[in-house]
């Protein structure tokens, strides 16, 4: 990797490089693009703080009319162990009511923020409601939850980068990597 000495020493090892997330966000935003081909009124709705650049990464490739909202939400965590209560800090400021809507999530691990998601989201009677996570940990899955355009499914390890953080900190990192054990544990 030519960016080396971007590498933050709590870093273990990049998963993704740009590239590849590039390329796979490319791929998706095709994907959406023709399953929204008929469609004028799309709304992405981005969970923050997470999806935030994976997001606009997306918009910026999509080929179809669609419109940018945010949600954001908070876990209850006790410790590193979700007992999944979530809970609304801010709502979309879009009508969803007849609306096509994409939820656009960074990471699905234990599945109970997507399912708050998608009950709350189905109660507004949208004309269609899919999803589209970045990343997958399959091995931390309390809830299944339908995810219609996934990006990549990784193990189980914390990851920053491209919108991901820990403790608020290596958001902006242009690929995805896997922090070090000692550093959050």
């Amino acid at each position: 990797m030519s960016n080396e000495r971007l590498i933050p020493e709590e870093i273990e090892r990049v998963l993704l490089d740009e590239e590849t997330i590039a390329a796979r966000v490319r791929d998706l935003a095709a994907q959406v693009s023709a399953d929204y081909g008929d469609s004028d009124d799309l709304v992405l709705v981005g969970v923050l703080k997470g999806a935030f650049i994976f997001m606009a990464d997306l918009a910026r490739q999509l080929s179809v009319p669609h419109r940018v909202d945010f949600i954001a939400l908070s876990s209850y965590n006790k410790g590193s162990i979700s007992d999944g209560a979530v809970r609304l800090i801010m709502d979309t400021r879009t009508n969803l009511t007849g609306r096509h809507v994409l939820i656009v999530e960074d990471i699905l691990d234990t599945g109970y923020t997507l399912d708050y998601l998608l009950r709350i989201f189905r109660a507004r009677e949208p004309a269609s409601l899919r999803t589209c996570v970045l990343l997958s940990k399959p091995e931390r899955r309390k809830i299944e939850v339908p995810v219609d355009y996934l990006g990549f499914e990784i193990p189980d390890v914390w990851v920053v980068g491209y919108g991901l953080d820990y403790a608020d900190r290596f958001r902006t990192l242009p690929y995805i990597a896997a922090l070090k054990r000692e550093v959050y544990v």
